[in-house]
């Protein structure tokens, strides 16, 4: 019996990095990659249409912002589970996005060793945090929860551990 193939929606305005997330996720059989696009409001109109299973979602885009692009597809694609991949480290930022339903924050120059356990985390219901997120005090983290994460209690709870 063939594995259920993963359809990935990409938005990011920055074509390198559009190929990269081709180039890394080609390799995986069972994930594909069924529509790529640069703009907030496109964005929404593709998740409408597609309904694809996984929206890897940059924060910074033209027309309309990652955060309310989340938002609007949680609206018009509710089983999309989204990743956020971003440069944005700022852990404010990173609970505002996750607020929105997100099931994730991966940071991209993290992304080589953490696209693939993102992945996974989101496809098995569990929320992802990239390690660079919060320093030296979390590892890659999968959280399994039912609610958008919290980060700031999160955080709260690892800083006391440094």
């Amino acid at each position: 019996m063939d594995t259920p193939l993963i359809r990935i929606l990409v938005v990011d305005d920055y074509e390198p990095w559009q190929r990269f997330v081709f180039t890394t996720l080609e390799k995986e059989p069972d994930l594909a990659i069924i529509g790529q696009v640069s703009d907030g409001l496109e964005a929404v109109r593709q998740a409408q249409e597609l309904q694809p299973d996984v929206v890897l979602l940059d924060i910074g885009l033209p027309t309309l912002n990652g955060i309310e692009v989340a938002r609007r597809i949680r609206e018009v694609a509710p089983t999309s589970r989204i990743l956020f991949v971003t440069e944005n480290r700022s852990p404010d930022i990173a609970e505002k996005a996750l607020s929105t339903g997100a099931r994730g924050y991966m940071v991209k120059s993290d992304a080589a060793s953490e696209m693939l356990p993102a992945l996974k985390a989101l496809l098995e219901g569990k929320t992802f945090i990239s390690a660079s997120l919060a320093g030296h005090f979390l590892v890659a983290t999968t959280v399994s929860t039912t609610q958008p994460l919290q980060l700031s209690s999160l955080l709260t709870l690892i800083s006391g551990i440094h």
